[in-house]
């Protein structure tokens, strides 16, 4: 039976009976070759010829270890880490976490709640018109909760003194600044209490809100409900408003400000709210502003005559201005936007309010009646339903307990200080 030949040695062919440098001819059985012994010869080929495909090749292989060695936390039969380890592990994952909203810090507490016991993140918030009557109160509750607060104004109608008191604080910053003219700064939050009735200030800070992301609550006005034929007003009210009269350009610049705060939410998905105030008073209101509280306050500490216009029967809702800013600063932190009525729901007459007014400073103060001004509203109350089921929000200071606070700080400023005020009062 002829044997079985295996060739072994050199390339060339093999002679019959040759032997030596050409190779050599052996009856022994092929040896078996190893399962894998070509890798070594792939992966040098590989590593010679084809770097970039050896690379890919073996970050998938690389890729698909780690996802068979690593153990499932959905099944049952995933190891049970100890507690100590557990906890290092949960520490881990929090502090590598890819939630959005942990790459900027500022803005995951701009809507809801903090929970209990987590120390809230401070925003960044713009406030126009902070330097106002509102809105200095309002800076103080923001510098207050740790906010770094920004004021823009003007100063026509605010007051530098209204916020002096944080300068040196590094939470806070002023810029003098109309907001007519754009102005581009970062912020989280933007509340508009900026008054002026032009609506290009409104834009402005409506496009900064949309370049930015920011939050943007805007303080409108009872004003939009006109000479209300509804009593009391509901937001759903479109009011009854002379667009021609001689106090059109605060109502119609606030009706467009909403407007194109509507507009913005719809057209450019921003967050937007919108606060119609009522009748406010309280400290750091203008003391010769022609609003009918600050009017009888200044005139009683002065001995003067208190100015009623017409019969003194038309209505008026008074909300201190604490009220006021905890409401703006619920809206603002809520989910829900609004237009929401923010104001007191008691109604006074002009002639009730004149004799709170005598009752809190001078029992003998005179009344003086005046022909009635153009296009005055008759009633105003709003309906605060909404706000107190939405935002959880109603007003906590009764006129009787917060003018008297009001009338402290006209007599500082009309008098100097309040032993002299007490003094010049007294003796007249």
């Amino acid at each position: 039976m002829a044997s079985e030949l295996t060739y072994r040695g050199g390339a060339a062919s093999p002679s019959a009976g040759a032997a030596g440098a050409a190779g050599e001819y052996s009856s022994a059985k092929p040896a078996c070759s190893k399962p894998l012994a070509w890798l070594p010869r792939a992966a040098r080929y590989a590593a010679a010829e084809h770097r970039p495909l050896f690379a890919l090749v073996g970050m998938l292989v690389a890729a698909a270890i780690f996802c068979l060695a690593a153990p499932s936390g959905s099944g049952p039969a995933a190891t049970p880490y100890s507690s100590g380890r557990a906890a290092a592990v949960s520490g881990a994952l929090t502090r590598f976490s890819v939630d959005p909203a942990a790459r900027n810090p500022g803005r995951q507490f701009v809507a809801g709640k903090v929970p209990l016991g987590l120390k809230r993140k401070g925003l960044r918030v713009l406030v126009t018109g902070g330097a106002g009557f509102v809105g200095s109160h309002l800076v103080d509750r923001l510098v207050a909760r740790g906010d770094s607060v920004i004021v823009v104004d003007n100063l026509f109608t605010g007051r530098k003194e209204n916020v002096m008191h944080h300068f040196g604080n590094p939470n806070f910053e002023m810029i003098r600044h109309d907001v007519v003219e754009p102005i581009l700064l970062e912020v989280d939050q933007i509340y508009h209490l900026a008054c002026p009735t032009n609506v290009v200030g409104t834009l402005n800070m409506l496009g900064l809100a949309k370049r930015i992301g920011a939050r943007f609550l805007l303080t409108s006005t009872s004003e939009v409900y006109g000479d209300p034929l509804q009593h009391p007003q509901v937001e759903t009210y479109w009011g009854n408003v002379n667009p021609i009269g001689v106090r059109s350009c605060y109502d119609e610049g606030k009706r467009t400000a909403e407007t194109l705060t509507m507009d913005y939410h719809r057209g450019a998905n921003l967050e937007v709210r919108i606060a119609r105030i009522f009748n406010t008073y309280g400290p750091r209101m203008c003391i010769d502003d022609g609003r009918v509280v600050s009017n009888f306050v200044a005139q009683a500490l002065r001995k003067e005559p208190l100015t009623v216009y017409g019969d003194g029967k038309q209505t008026r809702s008074f909300q201190y201005v604490s009220d006021l800013v905890e409401g703006l600063m619920r809206l603002m932190e809520g989910d829900h936007i609004g237009p929401f009525n923010l104001g007191n729901p008691g109604e006074f007459t002009m002639l009730e309010l004149a004799k709170v007014v005598q009752d809190t400073i001078d029992p003998n103060a005179r009344i003086e009646f005046r022909e009635n001004t153009q296009d005055d509203p008759h009633k105003r109350k709003p309906d605060i339903t909404k706000a107190k089921e939405q935002l959880g929000w109603e007003p906590k200071i009764a006129l009787r307990d917060g003018l008297p606070l009001m009338v402290t700080d006209f007599r500082k400023r009309i008098f100097g200080d309040q032993d002299s005020a007490t003094t010049a009062t007294e003796g007249q």
